[in-house]
């Protein structure tokens, strides 16, 4: 009850601040699919959270990578299922073993690219954590957005470049999938494919260790936006961890959402927005603290999932 009251007052503080903020909720309903993978009815669910500007605004990869997993082996991309296929929603992974996996959302809307415009906002890329992981030899994923990628080309080229980190879509621009989203502007039923297949192909084009597992914005989705994701031959993240990093202003309670909520193969949901998420960075140290007291290790997210989906299940 005090989690879902702290996600409310959240929720009203980005409201009266013009954006909205990742909230999750979930019924526990779960099955087991064929692939290993633990998923969920759709959550109820969020709002915008943030990404960064800082050591950025620079010129696209100069040579696109080849897309696939971290050998260039297009067959092999976790998260891929068959075109035509409504995709699996995944919350998290087997509750066995000791992985758990580290996201970390990179939103950008209009208005935050407007906000860094005009100088009210410095910066939506979260450098220190960045570092952070680097420094520490953390894997992480990162569900982009294609404005923010856009914006970040350096970054984004740095976070292809560590084979620790694995990159994922959360949409080309954070509009809402869902007539319910937090406030977030809608995008048109009819661009909800297009929109999705243009940030795969943004993002692809740094190479690293891509994947075909996508993030909707706020975690928004009903069975018409699932259904408009069938062509593209992806799987659908959501979480069970919820961070409540979005607008918090004392890196506390981020690390109590996480630590009692976290177990085997738990998806954690945080953001490397700086602006909107200010206190992840201070956070995370704790965090990764906290994992390993219980003897829990970061992992990237197709391990956690158990290897991904296959490419082309029969």
């Amino acid at each position: 009850m005090f989690l879902k009251k702290f996600h409310v007052f959240l929720l009203a503080a980005a409201l009266v601040a013009g954006v909205g903020v990742a909230v999750l909720a979930w019924d526990g309903g779960q099955r087991l699919t064929e692939t290993g993978a633990w998923v969920t009815r759709a959550p109820v669910t969020s709002g915008p959270d943030g990404p960064g500007d800082d050591p950025t605004s620079r010129p696209a990869p100069d040579a696109p990578g080849r897309p696939g997993d971290s050998t260039g082996n297009p067959g092999r991309i976790p998260g891929a299922t068959r075109p035509g296929t409504r995709p699996p929603v995944v919350d998290h992974g087997p509750r066995t073993g000791n992985k758990v996996a580290l996201t970390f959302d990179a939103d950008m809307t209009d208005a935050m690219l407007y906000q860094l415009r005009t100088g009210r906002v410095r910066s939506y890329a979260n450098m220190r954590i960045i570092e952070l992981l680097e420094r520490e030899e953390v894997p992480a994923t990162f569900f982009l957005t294609g404005k923010w990628v856009e914006r970040y080309p350096e970054v984004t080229r740095r976070l292809a470049g560590n084979p620790r980190f694995e990159l994922a879509n959360h949409s080309y621009g954070h509009l809402a999938f869902t007539s319910d989203c937090y406030n977030l502007p809608r995008i048109p039923a009819a661009q909800m494919t297009s929109d999705v297949a243009r940030t795969f192909e943004v993002v692809e084009a740094y190479g690293g260790r891509q994947t075909r597992y996508f993030r909707f914005p706020g975690l928004c989705h009903d069975g018409p936006a699932l259904a408009a994701l069938a062509p593209l031959g992806t799987t659908v993240v959501d979480g069970d961890v919820v961070s409540g990093d979005p607008f918090a202003t004392a890196w506390r309670p981020i690390v109590r959402a996480v630590l009692s909520q976290v177990k085997p193969g738990s998806v954690i949901v945080l953001h490397v927005t700086e602006a909107n998420a200010a206190m992840t960075d201070e956070a995370l140290p704790h965090i990764l603290a906290g994992l390993a007291e219980r003897n829990l290790t970061p992992a990237p997210l197709s391990e956690v999932l158990g290897g991904g989906l296959p490419a082309d299940p029969a």
